[in-house]
């Protein structure tokens, strides 16, 4: 990494936050702020490798505050902010929208305007080197055909409010790097997976499912495709782009690993079943359930640019991945058993509120 040593990461008790604020911490000894509100998916357990090291700050806070961003970053004097706090969950999202909004876009709404404001108060030489990574998904750009895949010229079709309030905030950091100068680099990346994932997205759920011998529910057919990309080769990327990437760029970040949901599914269910037998294979709790709405049929990212540009390849494969993803939810129930007792069971989401339900969620 370069001279970026002192890092504010939002978002960073989440999954990819965490992961990103335990390799700068660890790997690199930075100096990280993180700032995050702790909602039901951020857990600072996800951080206790940090904790105690020197550099390393928490401050419980709402990114939309922006009294408290410009507070923030005026006493921990970042070089550079990586922006990860967001409300994630496309079937969340399709239940009550208003979290999705308020943190996603006017979240990133203070969180630049903070920036700017630090950023101009910067002498000549740090204010050159500051930089915000805005981090974001491959899901603003919609669906694809059976051909094709998502890159930097892509243009924005988002389908789900979830990829709307990102499209949303992916516009506003250009924006302010187009009308203020401000430094930003965007990246989009494909679906995340590995180590300390909240227990509702697919695989996670799929597998503590499959250990505790639940049905594994699949929407529709099962043949949504999606790209894979295990997290920490994520976060090797969001290090690489903060420290060569090109301000008012966009990289896509991918794993090259497509693979149809139900394929997913069934990788999982061998994998366990090699590492933890059970009574019956575990393909037999697979479970197809109605779709949700709005879903997308085919994700896939080129990550073309940032290997050509910057260097960065993912190092694991789908199998390979997968594979220390299982390990380490098996090694570590101390982490997520308290999640599936108290914060999420497993239910299914993405079911939309009625009107009045939505209206009272957004008052």
């Amino acid at each position: 990494m370069t001279a970026l040593r002192r890092i504010l990461v939002t978002g960073g008790a989440g999954f990819i936050g965490s992961a990103l604020v335990r390799h700068l911490v660890l790997e690199f000894g930075a100096e990280v702020l993180v700032v995050d509100r702790l909602t039901y998916a951020g857990d600072r357990r996800s951080l206790s490798a940090c904790e105690g090291r020197p550099g390393f700050a928490f401050l419980e806070a709402d990114v939309a505050d922006l009294d408290a961003m410009r507070r923030a970053m005026e006493e921990f004097r970042p070089q550079a902010v990586a922006h990860l706090a967001a409300e994630s969950h496309v079937d969340r999202s399709i239940a009550g929208a208003a979290p999705f909004i308020h943190t996603n876009i006017v979240g990133t709404f203070a969180m630049l305007e903070a920036a700017r404001a630090y950023r101009d108060g910067l002498d000549a030489g740090d204010r050159d080197a500051f930089r915000f990574l805005h981090v974001s998904t491959d899901e603003v750009f919609g669906s694809l055909p059976e051909e094709g895949a998502f890159d930097e010229a892509t243009r924005y079709d988002p389908r789900s409010p979830y990829s709307a309030s990102k499209a949303a905030s992916d516009h506003l950091a250009r924006a302010w790097f187009h009308t203020y100068g401000l430094p930003v680099l965007v990246t989009n990346c494909s679906n995340n997976y590995g180590p300390f994932h909240f227990p509702e997205k697919l695989i996670p759920l799929v597998l503590l499912n499959a250990l505790e011998g639940k049905p594994l529910p699949v929407y529709g057919d099962g043949g949504n495709v999606r790209d894979w990309l295990f997290v920490e080769d994520h976060v090797r990327a969001l290090v690489t782009v903060l420290a060569r990437g090109v301000p008012g760029a966009t990289y896509c970040i991918g794993g090259r690993s497509e693979r149809r949901n139900l394929q997913v599914v069934e990788q999982i269910c061998d994998v366990l079943d090699r590492l933890r037998p059970a009574a019956r294979p575990r393909r037999k709790l697979i479970t197809f359930v109605p779709d949700r709405p709005g879903h997308d049929r085919r994700y896939a990212i080129d990550p073309s640019r940032i290997e050509r540009e910057l260097g960065w390849h993912a190092r694991e494969t789908f199998e390979t991945g997968l594979e220390r993803t299982v390990r380490w939810y098996l090694d570590n129930e101390w982490w997520w058993r308290p999640l599936r007792e108290q914060r999420y069971a497993g239910e299914r989401l993405g079911l939309p509120a009625t009107g009045t339900s939505a209206a009272r969620a957004v008052a």
